[in-house]
Formats: structure tokens, sequence, C-alpha cells
């Protein structure tokens, strides 16, 4: 893990109108910067992690993927629904632990985070390459090319990327005009039944609820100062 990263002990995060986390405070503002920054909930790990099963058997290097990412549990539910995280020592394949997984992008470009994305969108290619007959081999470029058009398009909108979207993006990309047969690309039915998962304090999430904003409740349009009132 990133020497960086080393001071990062507790983050808070809220949830958005998109019904993703995003962290709007962290214990060490000097290495980390919180705008546009996320966060996956313990649902989406679970996704992810299905996800990348299917790569073990073309290299999936479990390193690189702990690495990429700072467990968290919550310590505490706030008034505003947002919550306090504490890091963890834990791991993701092998606890049995709810965690939140923060990406450690305090280098964007040569960190662990973007070493992980480079690797699952290495491994992504080969597997497709293995499992679809295309007329000329997908390449790296491709994928990326093709990511990165989505990426765009999400900014062009004003939305903020999320590192769950990034991901998904990779490891669920097929190629316009291709399908994977039977069930090589499928995860566990679990993921997508909406189901609740307990993420301590008694705060439950639910991917299929919908939210109604309240007087109580920060969005994403709030200014940070206000959101910073509220931790003090």
């Amino acid at each position: 893990m990133a020497k960086q990263s080393t001071n990062l002990l507790w983050c808070v995060a809220r949830l958005g109108r998109d019904l993703n986390w995003w962290v709007k405070k962290t214990s060490d503002a000097v290495n980390w910067d919180i705008d546009g920054l996320s966060i996956l909930d313990p649902k989406q790990v679970t996704y992810v992690l299905d996800l990348l099963d299917p790569l073990r058997e073309y290299g999936l290097l479990q390193d690189i993927v702990e690495s990429a990412f700072i467990p968290f549990q919550i310590q505490e539910t706030m008034r505003d629904k947002s919550v306090r995280l504490i890091r963890v020592n834990e791991s993701f394949f092998e606890s049995d632990a709810i965690l939140f997984a923060l990406p450690d992008v305090v280098d964007e470009e040569k960190g662990p985070y973007a070493e992980f994305v480079d690797h699952i969108t290495q491994l992504r290619v080969k597997f497709l390459n293995d499992n679809i007959n295309f007329e000329q081999k997908l390449t790296v470029d491709e994928l990326e090319d093709h990511v990165r058009e989505i990426q765009n398009q999400t900014y062009i909108e004003g939305r903020g990327l999320h590192v769950f979207q990034e991901i998904t993006d990779i490891l669920e990309f097929v190629p316009e005009g291709y399908e994977l047969s039977g069930d090589e690309d499928s995860v566990s039915d679990e993921a997508d039944e909406g189901e609740n998962i307990d993420v301590g304090d008694g705060f439950d999430i639910e991917t299929d609820e919908k939210i109604e904003e309240d007087d109580t409740m920060r969005w994403d349009d709030e200014s940070s100062a206000d959101e910073e009132q509220d931790e003090e």
C-alpha cells in the first residue's frame, strides 16, 4: 500500500442521490483530495469480488487487489445519515467482516489503484479473447477507449465518476455485437436481489430502495462548508 496512505485512519462518507457513497472528510486532509472521492459500500465490494473471481485463472494477483483499496468499517452513524468509518486491518478476500473499500488514489497515475485498473483491464481482455470467437483479437486499447468514452459522457452530464462504475465498466465489458455463452460472465444471483446488508449501528443499505430527500440529509449540491460544520 502506498506510504501516503498510512496516515489515513478514518473518513466520513455520505450517501448521494445516486445511492452511492462519497467521502466528505478524512483524517489526512494533506494527502487526500476529497473532491469526487468515492468509496465502495459492502454490497459493492461483494459484487466486485464476484466479478473478479473468473479472472483468477487468467492471472489475477490478489496482492494487487488488496493494495488498491483501504478497508474501513462503520464506527458511527451520524445524525445526517452520513457514517464515520474507521480503518481496519482486514483482507477483502479472507475476512468475513462487512467492509467498505476506499481506492488508494493518492497517486492517481502510478498508485496502487491505477495498477489495479491496468491489471483487471488486461485480464478482462484475456478472458474475452478466450471466451468469444472474435474475427480479430480484442486489444487493451479497445477496452480502454470504450471505458474512456463512458467516463467522458459521465463528466459531460455533470455527474461524478464513482469507483464502482469505473470498475464494473471494465469487468462487465463485452464488445457490441457479441455476447458470452453460458454462465461464464455471471455473478451470484444474490448480487441482484437488492437484499439488505446490515453495515452496523442499525444502518441498513438497500440498493433497490428509493431514498427521499429531507431537511436532515446532505446531498451532492450542498456546500462543503456546511458539511464540515456538522462534523465539528
